[in-house]
């Protein structure tokens, strides 16, 4: 392998994430395609938190398979042992360096904070770093970051001599770091972070012979490149789309998105209000939603939990809305800071009563950027919530993009909505209220007034309805006020499926023999593993689906009639997904096997590709913290 896989560790509140997004932007102005993975408690200070940034000079698109380097910094913020907390915790301040070595691959590097992670310190661990380097064939170079940090700096510049002398063992020129320092900071900061930089290099190519192969990949972009998250795709797509209004109370990992758009949005006329709870979010977007601007509301687990009421309110009056669920491992409060695909069936089906709404699942950064503009337009358009589903991997992951990806026009367009004089040309009841719930609207979606408009007045109630907006209980209105409500997802996948692009994607060979199934952020990894399979001489192809409600039949079905037999692969401990893929195309339930992983940390690559093996041979062994679920009746 030519890539570079790095992994910084320290203590929740080392800055441990600022510093690997830096180096991950230096990468990427180098020439290189870089993708990053965050791992972190549910704690403000201390704790074991990690990024690790993935390179090449080829596409990057996923975690790669272990790591090869680590930059271990210890945690300065662990809970003191002098209180007793190491029985509970363990020895918090050396898990960095400790609880990474398992991952990391034969032939790698390391790079440990002395002036924190000291003898006595790894000896209290009882942690054989040199009997486990010389089994592995890592090559281990401590060096005292601390004490460099505080004679020329700070301590808290440590990171900056850590990113320092991994330049040095990787060969790598200090041109674009320094370029994103002097882009940062100013004045006597400034000089402070470059001597210690310049230091630390200076120091490991002087002290240290190099012994390692691993080296820094060269690479060269043919454009503009910028480096984003799913949460900023997620925002500049809602921006890009219109959106003007957004409400929401902070959850992780649901509060990037929030965060970004409340920065964003007075830029562009538009307002972000953070309130009391999830309730009062997701009414106050409903709200605005009616009064004509489009808006956008959000959480994580049991915040959405909490929108199930005017997420049901907005499906009776018809009021568009788009919503973002940024899952995280539950039930309940759970693991609040790792991922997980476990709500899935909650966002399909909470509220009252029969579903209709568009739910998306994107899985990557493009992806997050158009299917949030397709949740606006089509949201807007049949007049009915869109969700749009992320997860904390999607949410927090760095890739590079072409920066021409995002040159498209924006869109204000409000949807169905009439006109004055449209409006007086309507159809309205003879009390003069406009009717805004016709029985026969064309494609489900009634055309909308919007509170203000002369001649249309209409009533909004979240009881059922006669077509001006009277509460009625009769059974002929009620049928034909849900007919025409469920009637908008038949309209939508026919729209969807007539489109230029699909929001599912295919991958491998057209002729492949087996297929892997996957939705949300798990896609991409399971795109590697394809490769993977197939360059050991295997026949697999994998697809893909964003779209969960309405459910892209077809397309689903085209894929599993060309297959002998189908792994799912999905974060959760129930197989939801292959469940609703099996509610909606139960003939295929034979064919459909599954591979879960539900202990807080997202599929490598390898895992997927063992998981398949237990397919192709009943006999094969599955990675652990993985869970093999043959098709029923096998």
């Amino acid at each position: 392998m030519t890539d570079l896989m790095w992994r910084i560790a320290g203590g929740s509140g080392d800055g441990i994430d600022s510093t690997s997004q830096n180096f991950a932007k230096a990468l990427m102005r180098a020439g290189l395609d870089v993708f990053t993975h965050r791992h972190y408690p549910s704690r403000i200070r201390g704790g074991h938190t990690y990024v690790e940034v993935r390179a090449d000079e080829d596409p990057v698109r996923s975690r790669g398979n272990g790591f090869n380097f680590l930059l271990a910094l210890g945690d300065s913020f662990a809970r003191n042992p002098q209180e007793g907390t190491d029985t509970v915790y363990g020895n918090e301040q050396i898990k960095p360096l400790a609880e990474n070595l398992d991952d990391l691959n034969e032939g790698g590097v390391i790079v440990y904070d002395e002036g924190l992670l000291d003898e006595e310190t790894l000896e209290r661990a009882d942690l054989d770093l040199e009997a486990r380097a010389e089994e592995n064939d890592w090559h281990v170079y401590p060096l005292d970051l601390r004490g460099l940090a505080r004679e020329h700096g700070r301590e808290v510049m440590r990171n900056t001599a850590g990113v320092g002398a991994t330049a040095a063992l990787l060969d790598m020129d200090l041109d674009h770091i320094e370029d994103l320092m002097e882009d940062a900071m100013t004045g006597d900061v400034l000089e402070a972070n470059l001597d210690i930089l310049e230091r630390a290099y200076d120091s490991v190519r002087e002290e240290y012979e190099i012994s390692h192969d691993l080296r820094v990949p060269t690479g060269d972009h043919d454009e503009q490149q910028v480096l984003m998250s799913g949460s900023n795709a997620v925002a500049y797509g809602a921006i890009d789309e219109g959106c003007r209004f957004i409400s929401g109370y902070p959850m992780t990992p649901w509060t990037d998105v929030f965060t970004i758009l409340s920065q964003h949005l007075p830029k562009f006329g538009g307002i972000a209000e953070q309130v009391e709870d999830e309730i009062a979010a997701a009414s106050l977007a409903v709200g605005a939603s009616h009064a004509g601007v489009k808006a956008m509301s959000g959480s994580s687990g049991g915040g959405f939990a909490l929108m199930s009421e005017p997420l049901g309110l907005a499906e009776m009056t018809e009021t568009p809305i788009v919503l973002i669920e940024a899952m995280r491992a539950g039930p309940s409060t759970g693991m609040p800071t790792k991922p997980e695909q476990a709500d899935l069936e909650h966002i399909l089906y909470t509220s009252q009563g029969d579903s209709c709404r568009v739910v998306f699942a994107p899985a990557n950064v493009r992806e997050c950027y158009e299917q949030t503009r397709a949740a606006f337009r089509l949201a807007y358009e049949y007049q009915l919530p869109a969700i749009v589903i992320i997860d904390q991997k999607l949410s927090g992951e760095m890739r590079n993009v072409d920066e021409s990806f995002f040159d498209r026009e924006p869109n204000a367009d409000p949807g169905s909505v009439l006109t004055e004089d449209e409006i007086r040309e309507a159809a309205h009841h003879e009390s003069g209220k406009f009717k805004r719930y016709q029985h026969d609207a064309e494609n489900g979606a009634s055309p909308r007034s919007i509170p203000g408009q002369k001649d249309g007045r209409f009533l909004a109630s979240g009881n059922e309805h006669t077509p001006e907006g009277h509460i009625s209980e009769s059974p002929t209105n009620r049928v034909a006020q849900m007919d025409r409500r469920m009637s908008k997802l038949d309209s939508i996948r026919e729209e969807l499926d007539g489109g230029d692009e699909s929001h599912q994607t295919h991958y491998g060979p057209d002729d492949a023999d087996y297929g892997l199934l996957v939705w949300g952020s798990q896609q991409d990894t399971v795109f590697e593993a394809v490769d993977q399979l197939n360059e050991a001489g295997g026949s697999v192809k994998a697809l893909g689906v964003s779209d969960l409600m309405p459910y892209p039949e077809d397309e689903v079905s085209a894929f599993l009639e060309s297959v002998e037999s189908c792994l799912v692969v999905e974060m959760n401990a129930s197989a939801q997904f292959r469940g609703l893929t099996q509610k909606e195309l139960g003939r295929f339930g034979p064919k459909l096997n599954s591979l879960l992983k539900y202990n807080g940390e997202p599929f490598e690559p390898y895992e997927v590709v063992e998981g398949f093996e237990r397919i192709v041979s009943r006999d094969a062994a599955i990675p652990e913290g993985t869970k093999f679920v043959p098709a029923a009746g096998d």
